[in-house]
C-alpha cells in the first residue's frame, strides 16, 4: 500500500492490534483512508514519526517501507520476533522475504550450509539469530530495524529488554489484579477479527489462562482445539493427560471443544514439515501445530496460542536449575557420582519397573537429574547454557566430520552467553528470561508456530506477547515470577478462582508427541536409511561411527539420544530438501491439509 502521492510504499506481514486507535488520530487530522486494513496506517505513521514509527506499534509484524524521496528502504520486525524476516545482501543489492524459499528463487543466492550454524543447530536444535542454517542468509533480529540506501545497510535496535526498569511495589494482591486485567485486555485486542477465531488448548496453564481471559470479554461460545495420540504411542513420553485437562477447562467455560485424535503418516509428514520450516528446526511440536491447524481451518482462520507465557513468567525447568544445583552441592560428591548416578542409570534402563508411574515420566526425571549432576561445578550462566544444549563441545567435535569440525571453532552456546552479558544489570531470573526471549522464543517456538500455522492457512496470535503484557512483566519483581521453587507464581495466583485449581497446579510436562515411538517404529526405516554409515559418509558432514554409536546406545537404552537423533534426521532431510537439489521433488508432494 502507499500514500496517495506514491511517496511512501509499504509491504506488510502481520497484525497491528492498536491500528484503530492510530487510525482515529489521522482521521481527526483529515486523512481519508481508502481501506479498513491496518497496513494503510503505516505509510502515514512514517510521514508523521519517521523511523520511530515502530515505537508506536503494538502487534506482530514484519514490514518493508520505501521512502521514494530519500530513496531509502526501512525494514522492521516486531519486539519479540513473532513474524519472521529473512534477508541476503549480494554486492549492492538487498533481498528480503518472510520465507527463505522466496530468497532461494533468486539466481544470485545459492543454498549452502553454514558450518558455524551447524554446531548451534546440533546442540540447541535451532540456529540463534541473526544466523540461519544457510550461509549468507540472515534473520533480522527481533526488535530491530534495517536501513538500506545506495547499497549500504545499517541495523539498529528499536526495543531493548536488557536494561532494568523501575519495579512495581504494589502488594501481591494488587499485582494479581493487574495481571488479570492486562491479560484480559490483551486477549480482547487480539480477539478482534473479521474472520472466525479459536484457541489452541493443551490443558496447560498458559492456554487455559487465555481461554479464561476470553470468557470474560467475549460473548458466545469459544472454540478450542486439542490434539492427542494413542496410549501405545505415548507411553514413553512424560504425560498423556493433556486431553483430560483440556476437556476439563473447556467444560468449565462451556467452550466448543474439538479433540483431534491423530494417527499421522509421519514418514510422509516430516519432510513436508521441514519444507515449510525453511530453516532447520528440530522440534517435533511443529508436527502437532500443523495437524491442529489443518483440522481447525475448516471452522476458523485465527488461533490464539499460549506461547510466550513461559518466557515471561519463568515456566521452564531450566529456570529452576541454579536453585536445584545449589541443593545438590550439599550432597557429598562421592554419593552424587556413585550411588545416585547408579540408581538413575538403572531407572533409565528399566523405566517400566517403577509401579504406578508411567515409563515416560521415569525417563524424564532420571534424565533431568542426571544432567543436573554434571552441572555442580559450573557457574549459573553456564548451567543455563548446558541445560539448553543437547550436545557439549566435546560431543560436537566427536559427531562432526573432520572438515566440518575445523571449519568453525565458534562455541555453540556463544550467543546465549553474549545475551547474558548484555543483560548483566538484571536480576539473574530476568537475565534467563531475556536470553529466552532473544533466542529460544523467536528462533524455535515462534518460528515453527508461524510457519506451520501459515502452511495450513491459519494465523496464530500470541496474547502473552502483547506490548502491555511484556511491559507489565518487566516491572514485576523476579520473586513473583519464580517464588522459591514455584514457577509462574504470579500467573498461578492470578488465575485462582478463574481456573480449576488442578489445572493451575498440574505438573509441568513437555508436549506429549510420541517421538520415541515414531523413531522405534514408523520412522525406523527412514532413520536406518538416512543415518546409515554409507549415507553419512557420502554427506561429509557427520562422523558415521559416532552416529552409529548414538543410534545403538539409544536403541539399547544405555543413553537417551531421542532429540539428538531427531535433529540428525531433520538435518539430513533439510540437506536433501534445500541443498542437494531435491527441494522441488519435496515441494511437489506438499499437498493441502
Amino acid at each position: 500500500m502507499c500514500t496517495p502521492d506514491g511517496s511512501v510504499w509499504v509491504v506488510f506481514n502481520g497484525e497491528i492490534f492498536n491500528f484503530l486507535e492510530l487510525r482515529e488520530r489521522f482521521e481527526r487530522d483529515g486523512v481519508r483512508f481508502r481501506s479498513h486494513a491496518d497496513t494503510e496506517v503505516l505509510p502515514y505513521m512514517y510521514l508523521k514519526y519517521g523511523p520511530t514509527l515502530v515505537e508506536h506499534l503494538n502487534g506482530m509484524f514484519a514490514f518493508a517501507l520505501w521512502d521514494a524521496a530519500e530513496r531509502q528502504l526501512m525494514i522492521a520486525r516486531d519486539r519479540m520476533g513473532i513474524k519472521p524476516l529473512y534477508y541476503a545482501q549480494v554486492k549492492d543489492r538487498l533481498y528480503f522475504a518472510s520465507e527463505i524459499k522466496a530468497l532461494l528463487t533468486c539466481c544470485e543466492i545459492e543454498p549452502e550450509l553454514d558450518p558455524a550454524a551447524l554446531r548451534e543447530f546440533l546442540s540447541l536444535l535451532y540456529v540463534p539469530n541473526p544466523g540461519t542454517m544457510f550461509k549468507r542468509i540472515l534473520k533480522l533480529p527481533p526488535g530491530h530495524v534495517m536501513f538500506w540506501r545506495d547499497g549500504n545497510v545499517k541495523i539498529k535496535r528499536f526495543w531493548d529488554g536488557s536494561q532494568p526498569v523501575e519495579s512495581l511495589h504494589d502488594s501481591e494482591a494488587d499485582l494479581m489484579a493487574q495481571c488479570r486485567e492486562v491479560l484480559k485486555d490483551s486477549v480482547r485486542r487480539q480477539l478482534i477479527s473479521d474472520v472466525p477465531v479459536g484457541f489452541f488448548l493443551s490443558g496447560g496453564l498458559d492456554s487455559s489462562t487465555l481461554l479464561a481471559s476470553a470468557a470474560q470479554v467475549h460473548e458466545g461460545p469459544l472454540r478450542c482445539y486439542s490434539i492427542t495420540f494413542s496410549d501405545e504411542h505415548g507411553k514413553l513420553e512424560q504425560s498423556d493427560e493433556d486431553a483430560r485437562y483440556a476437556k476439563l477447562v473447556a467444560a468449565h467455560f462451556k467452550a466448543d471443544w474439538h479433540q483431534i485424535v491423530a494417527h499421522p503418516n509421519v514418514v510422509e509428514l516430516l519432510p513436508k514439515v521441514i519444507w515449510h520450516l525453511d530453516d532447520a528446526i528440530a522440534d517435533h511440536a511443529a508436527i502437532a501445530t500443523y495437524l491442529i491447524c489443518c483440522d481447525a481451518k475448516e471452522n476458523v482462520t485465527v488461533l490464539l496460542s499460549g506461547q510466550g507465557g513461559d518466557e515471561l513468567f519463568a515456566g521452564y525447568r531450566v529456570h529452576l536449575v541454579h536453585r536445584i544445583v545449589r541443593g545438590l552441592k550439599l550432597v557429598p560428591a562421592a554419593l552424587r557420582r556413585g550411588v545416585i548416578a547408579k540408581i538413575l542409570k538403572s531407572l533409565s534402563n528399566h523405566p517400566d519397573n517403577v509401579p504406578g508411574v508411567r515409563p515416560g515420566l521415569v525417563l524424564a526425571y532420571s534424565r533431568f537429574i542426571q544432567r543436573l549432576l554434571k552441572l555442580t561445578d559450573l557457574e549459573r550462566r553456564e548451567q543455563y547454557a548446558a541445560m539448553r544444549s543437547y550436545l557439549d563441545e566435546d560431543e560436537l567435535d566427536e559427531l562432526l566430520s573432520p572438515q566440518m569440525r575445523y571449519s568453525s571453532r565458534a562455541r555453540h552456546d556463544a550467543k546465549l552467553i553474549q545475551h547474558f552479558e548484555e543483560a548483566e544489570a538484571l536480576d539473574f531470573i530476568d537475565q534467563m528470561l531475556y536470553v529466552d526471549q532473544q533466542t529460544f522464543l523467536p528462533d524455535l517456538n515462534l518460528a515453527y508456530s508461524d510457519k506451520l500455522s501459515m502452511a495450513a492457512s491459519i494465523e496464530t496470535r500470541v496474547p502473552f506477547l502483547d506490548n502491555a503484557v511484556i511491559d507489565f512483566m518487566r516491572r514485576v519483581p523476579p520473586s513473583l515470577k519464580l517464588h522459591g521453587y514455584t514457577q509462574k507464581y504470579l500467573l498461578k495466583k492470578s488465575m485462582e478462582g478463574l481456573l480449576p485449581r488442578e489445572v493451575i497446579y498440574r505438573r509441568k510436562a513437555a508436549f506429549g508427541l510420541p517421538v520415541r515411538s515414531w523413531l522405534r517404529n514408523e520412522l525406523r526405516e527412514m532413520v536406518g536409511d538416512l543415518l546409515s554409515p554409507q549415507r553419512i559418509r557420502q554427506g561429509g558432514i557427520l562422523n558415521p561411527a559416532t552416529v552409529s554409536r548414538m543410534m545403538r546406545e539409544n536403541e539399547s537404552g544405555e543413553r537417551d539420544y531421542t532429540l539428538q537423533i531427531w535433529a540428525l534426521l531433520t538435518l539430513e532431510l533439510w540437506q536433501q530438501c534445500f541443498v542437494d537439489g531435491k527441494g522441488l521433488a519435496v515441494a511437489s508432494t506438499v499437498a493441502d491439509c
